[in-house]
């Protein structure tokens, strides 16, 4: 935290200026119940040398979890340059490139991004990020209406295997404008989406969401999808983990004529798991649409004597200029988050960020394979997956999770929060962090875990 030098009179001043009474007023519009009244936890008067005891003594508590939960935030090796790097003066206070004459640097590392996004999506062009993987896909579906030529189109497709916390955020920011969103049921047995359930849907279809993998796991046959899409004049917006996009076919490459945007999370590209953020998202699409990207974007050109240079392109389509008319309203980007994205990919390079899909998807198998021969389990979807998958128990998954976090163990997602018919199933991710050994200690933990619960349900039976 900042030293603060300001003394009461100071504040006097500043306050007297502004015409505000005292410091709370500035904060009127939040309300009163969503305020913090005080810490109650924390004793008063402590002194700076009390407070650092009482800090440490806190971070202390904090311990090192073996970490198999994943559901849209992943835990990955990150060298140890892409921060040391990103966390520079240069890099970590440079806020805003709209002075291109002072950010340079700022304005090349974000074109290197885009060229490497575009690049990973194989699509044309890539925005300059946006807030997370959530939002990314609210803008992205509104895009998707104002670039289909058919003005009547505004029913859009949402999958039921999208990851839920997307889809409420799509409701929150597109259903006040008119839009209409349907939800797709998926078949039971694969955990995917039917391509002969899509067929009833044609109408004023403006987009289908297309999830790869899907919120639990599953491969999609996009490319079928996608050309069903397209046939019914309906843009395709591909939500994927940018991780898997380096072993599974790019979102440009589906059908006969590839995703027409392609969106999600870039945390898995060198950002921590930091307690949930802050993360950042990406968008790429097909350069006949970039009018109506949202985001910034970067662009190299040449100077008055021939000097490469970086500058901000076309934007109009932005709030500065064009204000209510602009294509979003996102006033700023998750830059920092976006520059360690960039060291990230730098370092690993194509082969490197194969490599980790490849691990990953591997040691995946793997656990699948040993936790399918205890009693009572079984995979949730018959679907190949890539790095996560479903297990079906013989108990309910919040039982599990709590007895293996016991052990220092995050054993996964309860899908009973998602939904009740599956209070017995657990989402488990495996990334290349783990090794034979974690593996080997978590089929034990779920082996031992089981056990106990079922003589613990037996003896209040008897009971």
């Amino acid at each position: 935290m900042p030293f603060i030098p300001h003394t009461d009179e100071d504040l006097a001043q500043m306050l007297a200026v502004i015409g505000a009474p005292n410091i709370e007023a500035l904060f009127d519009e939040i309300p009163k119940d969503l305020r913090i009244q005080g810490l109650p936890d924390i004793a008063s008067g402590l002194t700076e040398m009390e407070m650092t005891r009482e800090m440490k003594q806190r971070a202390a508590q904090d311990t090192v979890l073996a970490c198999f939960l994943g559901a849209g935030a992943y835990e990955h090796h990150i060298p140890a340059a892409v921060w040391q790097l990103a966390s520079r003066g240069e890099f970590l206070t440079a806020y805003t490139p709209y002075q291109a004459e002072a950010s340079q640097g700022t304005l090349q590392l974000l074109y290197e991004y885009q060229t490497m996004m575009a690049s990973l999506m194989g699509l044309e062009v890539s925005n300059a990020s946006l807030y997370d993987g959530a939002s990314a896909l609210a803008e992205a579906v509104l895009m998707a209406v104002r670039a289909n030529p058919k003005l009547s189109a505004r029913r859009i497709l949402l999958p039921a295997n999208l990851h839920p916390h997307y889809r409420k955020t799509v409701e929150t920011l597109v259903l006040p404008q008119g839009l209409q969103l349907d939800i797709l049921p998926i078949n039971e047995h694969s955990g995917t989406l039917d391509l002969a359930i899509l067929k009833t849907e044609q109408e004023d279809l403006a987009a289908l969401v297309i999830a790869q993998p899907n919120f639990y796991g599953g491969i999609e046959e996009v490319d079928a999808l996608c050309d069903w899409a397209q046939a019914q004049g309906a843009l395709v917006i591909a939500v994927v983990n940018p991780t898997a996009m380096a072993l599974l076919k790019e979102p440009g490459a589906w059908g006969k004529n590839g995703a027409d945007i392609a969106c999600g999370e870039g945390q898995a590209l060198g950002v921590p798991l930091a307690g949930g953020g802050p993360y950042f998202g990406f968008l790429c699409t097909k350069m006949a649409y970039v009018r109506q990207m949202p985001g910034r974007l970067v662009g190299r050109t040449v100077d008055q004597i021939g000097n490469t240079g970086f500058s901000l392109t076309l934007q109009a389509r932005e709030q500065h200029i064009r204000r209510s008319k602009a294509t979003s309203n996102i006033c700023t980007n998750q830059g920092l988050a976006v520059t360690a994205a960039t060291i990230y990919m730098s370092l690993l390079g194509a082969t490197g960020l194969a490599d980790v899909a490849k691990a990953s998807h591997a040691k995946a198998q793997q656990l699948a394979a040993a936790l399918i021969k205890l009693p009572g389990v079984s995979l949730g979807f018959k679907a190949p997956f890539f790095h996560e998958f479903v297990l079906k128990l013989p108990c309910p998954a919040a039982s599990l999770i709590k007895a293996l976090l016991a052990q220092d163990i995050l054993a996964g997602f309860d899908l009973g929060l998602v939904s009740e018919q599956f209070k017995n199933a657990v989402l488990i991710c495996v990334t290349e962090t783990k090794n034979n050994a974690d593996i080997t200690a978590y089929v034990a933990a779920v082996e031992s875990a089981l056990s106990s619960i079922s003589i613990e349900e037996t003896s209040h039976a008897h009971i």
